[in-house]
C-alpha cells in the first residue's frame, strides 16, 4: 500500500455519517431510550448525540464506542454490521477495504473492517491520518480497552495526554491502554495509513 494521492483516490467512498446516525437512532428507539437517557448512560452530551443521529457531526471513535457500550451492541452494528453472535455463525468474513464503511472523524478517516462478523471481540479498522499537530484536535481521544496499531505507509507519532509519545515508521507497531487520552499525528509528508485493532474493554 502506498501513501499519497493514489490510495486516497482508491478510497473515495462517501462518508457514512448519515447512515451511522440513522442506525444509532434505530438502535436507541429499539431499546425505548430517549436521547437524554442515552446521554446519561454513555456520558456523551445530549447535543452531540442529537447531531450524531442527524448526521451533522463526525464523532470521535471514543464517542462511538461509548454509545455502543451504552446500547450493549458491537460498534460494528452502528455501521450496519451483524448483531449478537450466532451459534452457527460464519468461520470467517472477508473485508475488502474499498467497500468498508467509512467514517470521517476529527482529522482522520476510519474504515471499519469486518463489521458483518457477529459478536466480535475486537474492532479492527483502517485509518488515514491527516493531522500533524495536537492542537488540530479539540481533545484527546479516550475509550475503554486496549489498542494495537501498525503503520502501513508513512510515519506517525502517537501523543498521549501524559506527555509520552511513540514514534512509528512503516511496518512498526505499538500496543497501548486506550483509556489514556491519545491522538495520532502524521510525521510523514503524505497522510499516513494504519491498521488499528481495538478491544472493547
Amino acid at each position: 500500500m502506498h501513501p499519497g494521492e493514489t490510495s486516497k483516490k482508491k478510497l473515495s467512498a462517501v462518508p457514512d455519517r448519515e447512515s451511522v446516525g440513522a442506525r444509532l437512532r434505530e438502535l436507541r428507539k429499539r431499546q425505548s431510550l430517549t436521547l437524554k437517557g442515552l446521554s446519561a448512560r454513555s456520558g456523551v452530551a445530549l447535543s452531540t448525540l442529537s447531531k450524531m443521529e442527524l448526521g451533522q457531526v463526525s464523532a470521535s471513535y471514543g464517542k462511538l464506542a461509548a454509545v455502543a457500550r451504552a446500547l450493549s451492541v458491537d460498534m460494528g452494528e452502528l455501521f450496519g454490521g451483524a448483531a449478537a453472535a450466532e451459534q452457527d455463525g460464519p468461520l470467517f468474513v472477508r473485508s475488502p477495504l474499498a467497500s468498508a464503511p467509512r467514517y470521517d472523524a476529527e482529522n482522520y478517516e476510519l474504515r471499519m473492517l469486518a463489521t458483518n462478523y457477529p459478536g466480535k471481540r475486537m474492532t479492527p479498522a483502517y485509518g488515514r491520518i491527516e493531522a500533524r499537530a495536537g492542537d488540530e484536535f479539540s481533545d484527546f481521544v479516550r475509550h475503554a480497552g486496549q489498542e494495537f496499531v501498525m503503520v502501513l505507509s508513512g510515519s506517525v507519532r502517537i501523543q498521549f495526554e501524559t506527555g509520552d509519545t511513540i514514534a512509528l515508521k512503516r511496518l512498526e507497531s505499538a500496543y497501548f491502554d486506550s483509556a489514556v487520552g491519545h491522538v495520532y499525528l502524521r510525521t510523514s509528508r503524505q497522510p499516513a495509513e494504519v491498521i488499528v485493532v481495538m478491544s472493547p474493554g
